[in-house]
């Protein structure tokens, strides 16, 4: 059974927030119909969202995407060696760069990837703390292609510190209300974790030396597996992922259960004809209650993630990580190489959880109940043991080629803890006052998922060379915080930029 501390806290909340408060009845949550993630999360919005998405690549844009591809409800962190994010990013604690040795984050747009990034004038990266890039650091932000540029702004409701590059017209705003629409969106991300997590497993998972194998019913639209242990092997190194048994076409959820989960596998190239790169928009990893989780390796990994506990921290060391990444905890973006976190869509459809009120003991007639689109049977509640660590986490990995990323022990982020460290820009690097920012104003959503109100403008790693046009360079000096609140219930090409 999930423990008090963990699942059953935040079921408790539902129940009583959506049942007993409009009901004096017991509440139950039961897992039912099955829904996509809907803007600002999950599928691609906007009007130029490509009909094909291609291999990771260098090569011209094929289209926008309005959707988040990133998002933490804690901080972000860059350490290692970790190269670029690309896709909109929202932080709603604080950004943090501070790679090995120094060097460039390119965020928003990246070298290699979909090569799909936000619309132009959009917000590429907002964030509700400090933006806090340490000396010898860089930020990039936007980027080009052959036919021009892609710019975009950094929105931040606390201080920047150190070098930040925004290529034209993209901006630097500060805005004390930047984390304000996305406050909703962390709790959807973590409502639907958990209720994701309690999905009935359709199929069974045999994990041996080598290889996980996934073997899906045959049948279902929705291919749901519980895993209770690692990922890995018995010494904690590389393993391949192999599913069967799944359906053209259906969704696949991976539970991953326990407190400290880990992943780490060298299977994904990315390729077509490859079975996960075939599985990649409906394929989800969902970590529900874990409060440390890893996801190492050295493939070009597939799938998004869903992370639900906002006490948590996901750890992502992955070469090429290919999907969406929604963590209610903050995120730890490191690695041994230059890996990046790629823009990706999941369009499948989740596990959707209702509430059906009980009859009281002194009720006379059957109580009303709300109406899930399917019949939703109560799923038992998968087990959630701790998954042991290894001495060793990262042997020598059986695909002979692969590189193997040290992971650092993850440290724990509060999303209301405001950076404490500021350091100058490195010696050389050059500064300018960003120019009068325009006055807070936060954005709303409209159907399309995309902000309105904030622009006039709104609407393993592959080498790259050269430079795209001249930044314009912010390095301002700061402190502030946002604290997090009021959460609501249920509901060209840039070319050797990066160091």
């Amino acid at each position: 059974m999930r423990t008090p501390a963990s699942g059953g806290r935040r079921a408790v909340r539902v129940a009583v927030a959506t049942g007993v408060a409009a009901l004096p009845l017991a509440a139950v949550l039961t897992v039912g119909s099955a829904a996509p993630l809907a803007p600002p999360l999950g599928a691609c919005t906007g009007p130029d969202c490509p009909a094909t998405w291609p291999a990771p690549n260098n090569g011209d844009f094929t289209g926008r995407d309005s959707t988040i591809n990133v998002f933490t409800g804690g901080d972000y962190t860059v350490n290692g060696r970790a190269a670029e994010a690309e896709g909109k990013i929202v932080a709603l604690g604080n950004l943090t760069v501070e790679k090995d040795g120094g060097g460039v984050y390119n965020m928003g747009v990246v070298g290699v990837g979909s090569r799909v990034p936000p619309p132009d004038g959009s917000d590429f990266v907002t964030t509700g703390g400090n933006v806090d890039v340490r000396r010898g650091n860089r930020i990039l932000i936007g980027g080009s292609d052959s036919h021009g540029q892609a710019f975009g702004n950094l929105r931040h409701a606390g201080g920047v510190t150190g070098t930040v590059n925004i290529d034209p017209t993209g901006r630097s705003i500060q805005d004390d209300d930047a984390a304000a629409p996305y406050r909703a969106v962390l709790t959807r991300i973590e409502e639907t974790s958990d209720c994701v997590g309690r999905a009935t497993a359709t199929g069974t998972v045999d994990i041996s030396s080598s290889t996980a194998t996934f073997t899906g019913d045959g049948t279902s639209a929705r291919q749901v597996f519980s895993v209770t242990r690692d990922l890995a092997s018995p010494t904690g190194g590389q393993i391949g992922l192999v599913f069967t048994g799944i359906p053209a076409g259906a969704t696949v959820v991976v539970n991953m259960l326990g407190d400290s989960p880990v992943i780490n596998t060298y299977t994904g190239t990315a390729l077509p004809g490859d079975q996960t790169t075939e599985m990649r928009s409906k394929l989800m990893y969902n970590f529900p209650t874990a409060t440390s989780a890893r996801i190492l390796g050295s493939a070009q990994f597939q799938g998004s993630v869903l992370a639900g506990n906002p006490a948590g921290t996901t750890t992502i060391a992955q070469a090429g990580m290919n999907g969406r990444v929604y963590l209610a905890g903050s995120l730890i973006h490191t690695g041994t190489g230059g890996y990046e976190i790629h823009s990706y869509p999941f369009d499948g459809d989740l596990p959707e959880c209702t509430v059906t009120p009980s009859p009281s003991p002194t009720s006379t007639s059957p109580s009303p109940t709300s109406s899930p689109t399917s019949p939703a049977p109560t799923s038992p509640t998968p087990p959630h043991p701790t998954s042991p660590h290894p001495t060793s986490p990262h042997p020598t990995s059986p695909h002979p080629t692969s590189p193997h990323p040290t992971s650092p022990s993850p440290s724990r982020h509060s999303p209301s803890a405001s950076g404490s460290h500021h350091h100058s820009p490195s010696a050389g690097a050059s500064t300018s006052s960003a120019g009068p920012a325009p006055s807070s104003h936060h954005p709303t959503w409209h159907p399309s998922g995309q902000p309105t109100g904030h622009h006039p403008g709104d609407g393993g790693e592959l080498p790259s060379t050269g430079a795209g046009n001249a930044p314009v360079v912010f390095g301002l000096a700061g402190v502030g915080l946002l604290g997090l609140g009021g959460l609501a219930v249920m509901a060209a090409r840039r070319r050797g930029r990066h160091g």
